[in-house]
Order: C-alpha cells, then structure tokens, then sequence
C-alpha cells in the first residue's frame, strides 16, 4: 500500500493487468453479484434527474423495476446502489445482439441523451473504493468472472490503473493521477 493524498492505494493497482474481454465474459459484472452497483449520494440525484433520458434505452424488465423499486435503492449494507431486476441484474442493464449485457445509462451517454456516463463504482471497476473517515482506500477487487480481462490485460500488458485511467481521474483528479503514474514508474524501476 503507499498513500497518495488522502487515499490508500492498493499496490496491486499498479502491479496487476487488466483489459475487460466482453467477448469472453458477455458483461457477466452488470449480471451476476448479490447486489445492485455501489452509488455515491451525488449519484442518487443524478439518477433520479436523468431517468426520464435513460428510460428510452432501457429493457421493459428494468423499467418495471426501477418503476416499483426507485432509481435507486438502499441495500442491505446499508448503502446507496442501482435496483436488481428479480435479485439478479442491474436494472438499468441491456444486453446487444450478440448477448452481451451494457450499461443503458452508458447506452444513453454514448448516444448524447445524458451528459453523465454511469455509476463512477462501475466505470472504475475492478477498482473499488472506500470511503473512510480520514482516508479513501482505493484497492483491486478481483472477481473470477474477470479472468479473461486479466488474461487480456496481461497479454496486452495494460496494468489497471492505466485500464481505469479515466475513471481515477474523474474521481480523483488529474494531479492524483499524475502523481499515481510517477508512482507507478518508481515501483517498476525498483521491481
């Protein structure tokens, strides 16, 4: 762990590779779990304002969802997160021609219909982030169903933080990432 500001990073962040392989794992994440993706307070909001520009990009199933549970939910941890469809997918899930399952709120975003992308939980993964009183831990959540986007990443050789670059920065900042990267080049030059 080495500490970056007010945030404790994980070493495996700069030591692991990753690439995700849709092709392999078909969006298994926005699927299969016990609960819905991590939501910041601010994000609760943002959610409730943009659903009426989300809902065109949606599946009848998560509509329906979203209609009876909220745009969000509180979940048995406690926290904020996305509604499941039936206690299995994110609701605000879809899936393309081939099978793979996407973010609709991504769909909406790509397609100019909404300014915000998606939950920044999702956009980071498999980073995760706590949140503590005096600090932030950043760590690598390492999930099985991820295996190929290891493999990928490694044949690639794109180690994490460089994966999830934009999505640290839209959390932390580009002085943050900055300072990441030239952490990361001092731990490669004395590995």
């Amino acid at each position: 762990m080495f500490q970056l500001g007010k945030t404790l990073v994980s070493e495996e962040i700069i030591e692991k590779d990753f690439v995700c392989n849709l092709t392999a794992c078909k969006g298994a994440c926005c699927v299969d779990g016990d609960a819905g993706a991590p939501l910041e307070e601010s994000e609760t909001e943002i959610l409730e304002a943009i659903y009426s520009d989300v809902k065109p990009f949606l599946r009848p199933e998560g509509i329906k969802a979203i209609e009876s549970q909220g745009t969000w939910v509180i979940g048995e941890d406690g926290e904020s997160e996305t509604p499941l469809i039936q206690g299995k997918e994110c609701a605000y899930t879809v899936f393309n021609a081939d099978g793979v399952a996407k973010c609709g709120i991504e769909e909406a975003f790509n397609r100019g219909a909404t300014a915000w992308r998606k939950p920044v939980s999702c956009h980071l993964y498999p980073v995760r982030v706590t949140e503590y009183s005096s600090l932030t831990a950043v760590n690598y959540h390492k999930w099985q169903l991820c295996d190929p986007a290891c493999e990928l990443g490694e044949q690639l050789q794109v180690p994490v933080y460089k994966f999830v670059r934009d999505a640290l920065i839209r959390k932390f900042g580009e002085r943050w990432y900055a300072e990441l990267e030239e952490v990361a080049r001092q731990h490669r030059t004395t590995s």
